[in-house]
């Protein structure tokens, strides 16, 4: 389980949990969970969305199987999408990108983790931290040959249509995470409104109408 920057740099990973728990209840275990749900983590003020007069807090993003929280966004049920609701989770998506590239470059970069892992839980644990503290040095200093823009999922803005990094084909294809019950409080779901009004109005982008076509 890890958070990933903007800049594909992990900036909390937790190893070890058992394979049986849910992903969100492996989130729910971590430190950063904890500091997230007791508001200790130092997060920014809540700012005001650009062109509205809406204040809206940071948030970390997440796939559907974790817990909606007012720091933390995750996608609409997609049982019951509108196109605004469609097109939020499409943004939403385009974000998480990054952490899907964070992990595939990985993967790709060290073959070790293309296989399972025949060690003892604490050698594992110290195997996969030190391959990420790694993957964040050559990040910062070796940027141009460690994440070419050929290895990286791109969209083409005038088709809508996504161009997969070449880690996609290189690499062994990820398991989708589990989702996890839990229920969200109702300052969470107004600000995940908040956030979806504001990507179909003063927060759009001119291509995001061709996902609504493409996804039908």
């Amino acid at each position: 389980m890890a958070v990933v920057d903007a800049n594909y740099k992990f900036l909390m990973v937790d190893v070890g949990a058992n394979g049986r728990v849910s992903d969100g209840g492996v989130m729910k275990n971590t430190l950063f969970w904890r500091k997230l749900s007791e508001n200790q983590l130092n997060l920014p003020d809540p700012r005001q969305l650009p062109g509205t007069s809406k204040k809206c807090p940071y948030v970390f993003l997440g796939d559907e199987a974790f817990q909606l929280h007012p720091n933390f966004m995750k996608p609409y049920n997609r049982a019951a999408l509108t196109n605004d609701k469609t097109i939020y989770n499409y943004r939403l998506s385009r974000a998480r990108r990054v952490v899907e590239n964070a992990f595939g470059i990985l993967t790709k970069r060290f073959k070790i983790f293309q296989k399972p892992i025949k060690f003892e839980p604490l050698k594992v644990r110290k195997i996969v931290m030190t391959y990420c503290h790694l993957h964040n040095y050559l990040c910062s200093k070796n940027r141009a040959n460690y994440l070419p823009p050929q290895d990286i999922d791109n969209e083409d803005v005038t088709t809508g249509a996504k161009e997969l990094g070449s880690w996609r084909q290189d690499t062994p294809q990820m398991l989708s995470l589990q989702k996890t019950k839990g229920n969200a409080t109702v300052l969470a779901k107004t600000i995940r409104d908040d956030f979806c009004e504001f990507f179909n109005t003063s927060g759009a982008v001119a291509w995001q109408n061709k996902y609504l076509i493409i996804n039908k």
